[in-house]
């Protein structure tokens, strides 16, 4: 069930946009400003709004660690923003000088792609501030852009009806006739999804248009084969032009926004509608999800963004990265400790331990003293509710570490191998996790470091048997 909790109304005009970080979310509009929230209490961050766009603000977008925003406007610049004191970092300049439409960091942070009206798309390189890459579709404006959650291509759709892919280097991989009236948004989803048949490994699309329909699409991209876009279905609901569409950080739902004022939730895997919404009073311009938490956002002409929350129970809500991730806890990402937060009902701790760089390995390390005197947690209860819940995590990795033969366990995942494979360094590794590191242009052995001398892999069928009698034994 999804529940209206609260309603921002601080826009003087069309709300254009929304996108959230761990811990805020940031809304932008045709009145010139961006405005940046805190997800406790919804309230505006003191510095807020931003004010420095000289006409209409088409897109915000956070950097993936959430310490800086980005945002883009008719008056031809993409600005980039300190979230933690508002300060301008950068105005960067559309060489061109032309509207800028849409604006994207890459998963890494390294890029931050602007695209605009007349269809030029510039790599920004965002530890020089500078200009590193351009290119340009050959016909309409781009409207939509979207990375790959490995950051090897990026997306981008105009109003011609295009999906473009390029490569990091801004190089034209392949183009695709999507909408006949024209794209209004994509969005890639953060998980990938494999094809038992071949073992290849697909990155899920959505693409939106004029033409009143949402497509799902599947990309392949492989270094032997280059890229690969295949269309998979058409999602059904809308009576109108649909404007945004963006899916859920694990995957499971999309949503979309729409001229007929409704906003609908479709699951994923099968295409069924979850919800429609219908509280706006005007176009849905945008909608969004939160990474960590069961949030939505959908923002509208009507001048106000409307903040929903998912039932815990609900089929698609849940993403705990203790549950889902494959990833063992000391090679958690700083973004995995926050989804781990939030998912202990400790997400006012999202910002600090970001902003001190806490990855899976320093949390498993910290203590009562680095909590106290590195992190200046002063509340004695907090302190307390963190240790026990870290203490949790460590009983927990232990139990698992100790039940499963380290044989059996994949040296990427530390999960139980089910298709284990060897490869050329001798090693054997769970055959997807491989392939995704082969895939991630990595030529070297994830246990020695060492180039590998060939990317075949090998079945490993004797332990394939092996875990298969060990799984029956843990049965009886």
């Amino acid at each position: 069930m999804a529940t209206l909790i609260h309603t921002l109304a601080d826009h003087s005009d069309d709300v254009n946009y929304c996108a959230f970080s761990s811990s805020c979310l940031a809304t932008c509009s045709l009145d010139k400003t961006i405005r940046v929230y805190s997800l406790n209490d919804f309230t505006e961050l003191p510095y807020s709004p931003l004010r420095g766009h000289t006409y209409a603000v088409h897109c915000c977008c956070f950097s993936p660690s959430g310490h800086v925003l980005a945002s883009c406007s008719t008056d031809g610049t993409t600005m980039v923003w300190d979230t933690r004191d508002g300060q301008t970092l950068a105005v960067l300049e559309q060489p061109s000088g032309s509207p800028v439409r849409i604006c994207r960091f890459s998963p890494e942070s390294t890029y931050l792609v602007s695209g605009a009206a007349d269809g030029s798309v510039v790599l920004w390189n965002m530890q020089s501030l500078k200009l590193y890459r351009s290119g340009n579709v050959k016909d309409g404006s781009l409207v939509a852009c979207a990375f790959s959650p490995n950051g090897n291509f990026f997306v981008t759709g105009s109003s011609c009806g295009d999906l473009t892919i390029w490569d990091d280097k801004t190089r034209c991989l392949y183009n695709e006739k999507a909408h006949d009236l024209g794209v209004t948004c994509c969005d890639i989803s953060s998980q990938p999804i494999s094809d038992g048949e071949h073992g290849f490994r697909y990155f899920q699309m959505a693409s939106c248009g004029q033409d009143n329909q949402i497509k799902l699409w599947l990309i392949l991209f492989a270094d032997f084969l280059g890229v690969e876009l295949k269309y998979k279905c058409t999602l059904n609901g809308h009576s109108a032009p649909v404007l945004a569409c963006a899916f859920s950080y694990d995957g499971q739902m999309l949503v979309s926004g729409s001229v007929d004022k409704c906003v609908i939730i479709y699951e994923t895997s099968t295409g069924n509608t979850l919800h429609t919404l219908s509280q706006h009073t005007r176009y849905v311009t945008t909608c969004a999800f939160a990474p960590y938490s069961l949030l939505l956002a959908t923002g509208s002409m009507d001048k106000t963004v409307n903040i929903w929350q998912f039932d815990r129970k609900h089929p698609c809500a849940g993403n705990s990265v203790e549950n889902e991730s494959k990833v063992a806890v000391e090679d958690w990402s700083e973004d995995d400790v926050s989804a781990w937060l939030c998912a202990q009902d400790l997400a006012d701790f999202v910002e600090l331990f970001k902003m001190n760089n806490i990855d899976g390995k320093e949390l498993l390390n910290l203590t009562k003293e680095s909590l106290t005197n590195e992190l200046k947690i002063e509340s004695l209860g907090l302190r307390s509710k963190v240790l026990q819940k870290i203490e949790e995590l460590r009983r927990k990795m232990v139990s698992v570490s100790a039940a499963i033969p380290d044989e059996f366990l994949c040296p990427i995942t530390r999960e139980l191998m089910k298709d284990p494979v060897i490869a050329a360094d001798g090693y054997s590794y769970e055959k997807e996790a491989m392939e995704n590191w082969i895939s991630g242009k990595r030529r070297s052995s994830p246990m020695t470091n060492l180039p590998l001398h060939s990317l075949m892999l090998t079945p490993n069928r004797t332990l394939k048997m092996a875990i298969s009698r060990w799984l029956e034994t843990q049965q009886k």
